[in-house]
């Protein structure tokens, strides 16, 4: 499965984006998905995870309230909106991806994500 994350740009402080990851195939309405985001110098922080049904969704404290996983499996796209961005939020986000069984539940910590995709760049200004 082939992903690719798109969407991130400049934005300031306050404001708004919605990510994008799309799959090159079927399998992915298979998969959990999940957005992780990435500063020089900082371990790889998992933010939002949705489950293969789209039901489950689960936040890292630091985007709980702000952040919306979404998906829509007729167009094979995971979404992620981010409201009220700041300045920390700045980072590379990237998409990742597992094949599963369908579960009631979803962990931002406990998946072994598989498939991954490139990076969008979000900036927020102060």
């Amino acid at each position: 499965v082939q992903l690719q994350a798109f969407g991130g740009g400049l934005v300031q402080a306050g404001g708004s984006l919605r990510l994008s990851c799309t799959a090159s195939r079927r399998t992915f309405s298979r998969c959990a998905v999940a957005w992780f985001r990435q500063t020089a110098g900082k371990e790889r922080e998992c933010v939002a995870a949705v489950s293969r049904s789209g039901r489950a969704i689960d936040y890292s404290d630091s985007v709980k309230d702000r952040f919306t996983i979404s998906r829509d499996h007729d167009k094979n796209t995971v979404y992620l909106q981010m409201n009220g961005l700041k300045p920390e939020d700045t980072a590379v986000y990237y998409c990742a991806a597992h094949e599963t069984i369908l579960l009631p539940t979803v962990s931002v910590t406990q998946e072994r994500w598989t498939y991954w995709g490139q990076g969008t760049q979000v900036t927020v200004s102060s």
